[in-house]
């Protein structure tokens, strides 16, 4: 057996036997220094292959910190101290920095054009069933030389309760149709459930519009609206899309508004079902709204 060998035989026993260490390594005729140095090589040869692993998930999902890092390698049974993790990704200039950037802020808010509904949500963002509280908003990505003739709009209707994107839209005009479609799109897709929705939004003109508010409550949807020019009352949404720009207007240039386009699918998916929270329990929002949805419905 070599030295490397008896090393780790050594801390293992000491670990389930809490031997003392001057005992196991005279039963191995393992001097001190060997043992060390020993030591020392296998705990090198380990964060090498960490990490390796560690740079893998991050190029994938360049928006991680090093807590949801320790989810992902969790989920591969590689279970490493959060500490170190952190301490691996600062050596190695792997931490997110996306997310020092400024956002571009889009404002909907035109006066009073319609109906404005109470405060209903006043922050409650937490929920314990899916399809119970949903937030919505809009906001602006451009392309090309970021000119105000290449911008266009994303809407997005966010499960409070995973997080989960229910249902979006993209266009080069922030219409009433561009948000009721998607909303349409939601409420067919919501299960035959004993309770209501409640559907938060600020006040934009889109949502105080009478299309909007009537298919709100035609559908037995109960509307609430932050208070003006307090966007913390929606900031669940908000972060939501300061997620989406750091993964991708902030990352990559697009030539093109079909380009745009593609990047805005194919993050919606990342973020539904391949993301994973910690406060989902490591979790998707998809899998843990069908984990869910089989024992309420």
């Amino acid at each position: 057996m070599s030295n490397f060998e008896k090393a780790q035989l050594v801390v293992e026993l000491k670990r389930e036997l809490n031997i003392k260490l001057v005992i196991l390594l005279k039963a191995a005729r393992l001097s001190s220094s060997s043992f060390h140095y020993a030591l020392k090589h296998v705990y090198e040869k380990t964060d090498t292959t960490l990490v390796a692993e560690i740079k893998n998930i991050v190029s994938v999902n360049k928006d991680y910190g090093y807590r949801r890092v320790v989810l992902a390698l969790r989920n591969k049974g590689i279970i490493v101290n959060h500490k170190k993790v952190q301490r691996i990704m600062q050596e190695n200039s792997l931490q997110c920095t996306a997310y020092n950037k400024r956002t571009r802020k889009y404002n909907s808010y035109k006066g009073l054009v319609g109906k404005v509904a109470k405060h209903k949500l006043k922050r409650r963002f937490n929920t314990d069933r899916p399809f119970q509280k949903i937030a919505t908003d809009v906001t602006e990505v451009r392309w090309g030389s970021q000119s105000i003739q290449e911008r266009a709009y994303v809407t997005a209707y966010l499960d409070l309760y995973s997080g989960e994107v229910l249902s979006w839209n993209i266009s080069l005009s922030p219409s009433v149709k561009f948000v009721v479609d998607p909303l349409n799109e939601l409420i067919n897709k919501r299960p035959n459930l004993a309770y209501r929705m409640v559907l938060h939004s600020d006040q934009g003109l889109q949502y105080q519009h009478a299309k909007f508010v009537k298919t709100l409550s035609k559908n037995h949807i109960i509307q609430s609206m932050s208070r003006k020019a307090t966007c913390l009352d929606n900031a669940v949404i908000e972060s939501f899309f300061r997620t989406l720009k750091v993964c991708t207007v902030h990352q990559t240039h697009y030539r093109t508004y079909e380009e745009l386009k593609s990047a805005m699918i194919e993050f919606i998916n990342y973020y539904n079902n391949k993301r994973i929270k910690q406060k989902l329990d490591g979790m998707t929002p998809v899998e843990f709204r069908k984990h869910a949805i089989q024992f309420i419905a």
